[in-house]
């Protein structure tokens, strides 16, 4: 089974759909698929839910789709750098699910796990636990949270092989092995593509059996979200 396309087009093709759920990878702009993300926003799909760490930046990653009206939903932790975010939000044209970051890796982590629901004390007593189940373990309170999976998972590796086993570099790691896991269908945007075979399998981090195609970008923008430099 061939699982490269020759483009981040081709391989979202016959994949992205309107009112989907998507499941992205990254941390701010640290390892996000921003080769597939131009793509989504260019197939025009439409009333999206994102699953994703934050929206992006204005004009770049998941800020793209927002500026396009393309997610009509967010499922996120962080959101302070995108102000046509705020501006969608605070005019009601935006739905938002916060959702603290241990717990949203979790959610996707149990999703591609098969477990559908988990308990945790993060959030009680906080409007995070509302509409929630609440039990008491061993004299603690904890929320029942609600696993999360995604029709489609759109991840950010540094290396691949032919078969789909993925390799992250550094902090990329992030959220991505869990979008992979979570996504019944997961389009690995990757650099460097190598044979089956040459990575050692101690070295890999997402299995090829989550990964159903690959789009080789070799040369990614790597945006930086804020650069700071120190004045001497």
């Amino acid at each position: 089974m061939n699982k490269i396309y020759p483009s981040a087009k081709e391989a979202l093709a016959g994949v992205a759909k309107d009112g989907q759920v998507l499941a992205v990878g990254g941390f701010g702009l640290c390892g996000i698929p921003e080769a597939l993300i131009a793509a989504l926003r260019d197939a025009g799909v439409k009333n999206l839910t994102a699953i994703s760490n934050n929206a992006g930046v204005d004009g770049f990653g998941l800020g793209q789709l927002l500026e396009t009206r393309q997610i009509k939903k967010m499922i996120a932790s962080y959101v302070g750098e995108n102000k046509e975010f705020e501006r969608q939000y605070l005019a009601g044209e935006l739905e938002l699910e916060l959702t603290p970051q241990g717990t949203l890796a979790e959610k996707l982590r149990a999703g591609g796990s098969g477990i559908p629901a988990f308990f945790t004390k993060t959030g009680v007593g906080t409007i995070v636990a509302d509409g929630k189940e609440v039990r008491e373990f061993d004299g603690e309170h904890y929320i029942m949270e609600r696993s999360l999976t995604a029709d489609v998972a759109l991840v950010k590796a540094w290396k691949a092989d032919k078969a789909g086993n993925l390799v992250y570099r550094r902090t990329s790691r992030n959220f991505n092995p869990m979008c992979a896991m979570a996504g019944k269908v997961t389009i690995a945007e990757v650099e460097v593509i190598v044979e089956n075979g040459e990575i050692d399998p101690d070295q890999i981090h997402t299995p090829g059996i989550f990964v159903q195609r690959i789009v080789h970008n070799p040369n990614p923008e790597k945006r930086i979200e804020q650069r700071t430099i120190r004045y001497k």
